[in-house]
């Protein structure tokens, strides 16, 4: 039996504020249960739902050190099993203690270091042994640096292995290299610019990176930017020098959440056999929901994101007036920055009829969209990944992406001549381009219906549910732990 230990922030249905939360919550019930024991630890948040956490046992606590900023501190670990999966909760309420997971940034390095050293630390006393354990994202990279130092010296942790998985490269976890020092206890000699030391600071996803046996990231294309000057975020030059320990292995979506046949979110249940005659009805019935237009034959577009520059948000202020022209209506959810949240209010209200701003994160209304909109625009700056396309591929909407990490893996253009293709994308960041793209798109859904219903059949037949990922990741983790 091989034993993996994931090891994140946030992972689904306890606590989730993006993409990572999906991976961590679907990826270890993957995996066949006659080979591999997957388990997952995270903080023990108080924000975590009241339901869960009156289930949650108590397995052991202790007392631990970590550097001399914190110092005797209690970890309490509790643990769920759920869908055949064992989850581990870090349990400490000084840190975890919270409304949401992240606030402060220099309360957060302190309480994901403590975070890190408590998950090695619980290992030998709740008797799990696991050959690798996979760190996700910044709040996780010190584990593979204690592991490879303060560690070492016990027997038990001989072998074992580590995985760093980079789901957005933007955020990194550094501070002044005194305060970590002080707070991880980490010896002087760590904080090096071939170690941890990040133009004169320290940063906790660069230690991930350098002590990880292997690195991984959420798609092919964006595996290979990052090791350019322009997406590599001053970690270009580590991740190119590592580049032959490293791969792009795509997300998946859970396709039992989101399956347009049995949805009961969505109003009107359709397959890829029927939604050339059920599909309108749900726009139809989110328009008169939302106080838009009434008219099946009008154009939906939809955007559900975080309200950020990473986006391509500038991209569509700059067109706005141009793209909903009296043919075309606009659905934004999300939230995020003030100025794009105030943006997407000011034209809802100069085109009630045609824009609709829901300044919220509400899932019911997004599995709403995805059933109703024709089209789904992701103009990204950058995209790791990228879920929404995937979603609305499953949902018969056609994308509309800017060629960049996971959105070039997984969109295929359109190609009128020989009619292959499942979506629509342009490659410079421009606002006059991303138009060009939508006005195309905008006339094979009004002039050549039948081309558009075809690139919804080829969307619907893809398969991005995790069972393909899964693979890719069983053969990492057999090379890593030499079977």
């Amino acid at each position: 039996m091989k034993k993996i230990l994931f090891a994140a922030s946030e992972c689904v249905p306890f606590i989730k504020t993006g993409g990572l939360a999906d991976v961590c919550g679907a990826l270890p019930k993957e995996f066949d249960r006659k080979y591999w024991d997957v388990r997952v630890v995270l903080p023990n948040y108080t924000c975590i739902p009241e339901h869960f956490r009156n289930q949650f046992e108590y397995v052991t606590h202790f007392y631990m050190n970590v550097g001399d900023y914190i110092q005797n501190k209690y970890v309490g670990v509790l643990k769920y099993e759920m869908d055949g999966v064992t989850y581990y909760f870090i349990d400490n309420r000084e840190y975890f203690d919270c409304f949401l997971p992240y606030g402060d940034l220099r309360y957060d390095i302190e309480k994901f270091i403590f975070f890190d050293k408590a998950v090695l630390s619980m290992l030998p006393l709740i008797d799990f042994q696991p050959n690798l354990i996979h760190c996700h994202d910044w709040q996780a990279g010190f584990i593979p640096v204690y592991l490879k130092n303060e560690f070492q010296g016990d027997p038990f942790f001989w072998g074992m292995k580590s995985i760093m998985t980079i789901h957005n490269l933007k955020f990194q976890g550094v501070w002044d290299v005194k305060t970590i020092k002080g707070l991880s206890g980490l010896p002087g000699s760590l904080f090096t610019p071939d170690k941890l030391e990040f133009k004169k600071d320290a940063n906790m996803l660069k230690g991930g990176l350098v002590y990880a046996d292997y690195i991984t990231t959420v798609s092919d294309t964006y595996a290979n930017e990052i090791q350019t000057a322009y997406y590599g975020e001053g970690l270009n030059g580590l991740l190119a020098a590592r580049h032959y320990d490293m791969q792009g292995i795509v997300n998946g979506i859970d396709y039992n959440v989101y399956n347009p046949q049995t949805d009961n979110k969505i109003y009107v249940n359709y397959d890829a056999e029927s939604f050339r005659k059920k599909k309108w009805q749900n726009k139809v019935k989110l328009q008169e929901e939302l106080g838009l237009a009434v008219d099946k034959k009008k154009y939906m577009i939809g955007l559900i994101s975080r309200l950020t520059d990473q986006k391509g948000l500038d991209l569509i202020n700059y067109v706005i007036d141009r793209l909903v022209d009296e043919y075309t209506q606009l659905v934004v959810i999300g939230t995020g920055q003030p100025e794009y949240e105030n943006m997407f209010r000011h034209y809802a209200w100069k085109y009630g009829d045609r824009i609709s701003a829901n300044i919220c994160y509400s899932d019911d209304l997004a599995h709403k969209l995805y059933a109703a909109a024709d089209a789904f625009l992701m103009p990204s700056q950058f995209e790791p990944c990228g879920l929404t396309q995937l979603i609305s591929f499953r949902y018969g909407t056609i994308p509309i992406v800017r060629e960049t990490g996971g959105l070039k893996d997984t969109v295929q253009p359109f190609n009128e001549y020989d009619n292959t293709g499942d979506g629509f994308s342009f490659t410079n960041y421009n606002g006059e381009e991303m138009l060009n793209t939508i006005n195309y798109s905008k006339h094979i859904f009004f002039d050549k219906k039948k081309q558009w219903n075809q690139m919804i059949d080829r969307g619907m037949a893809k398969d991005f549910s995790w069972n393909a990922s899964k693979f890719r990741y069983e053969g990492l983790y057999n090379y890593l732990i030499g079977e």
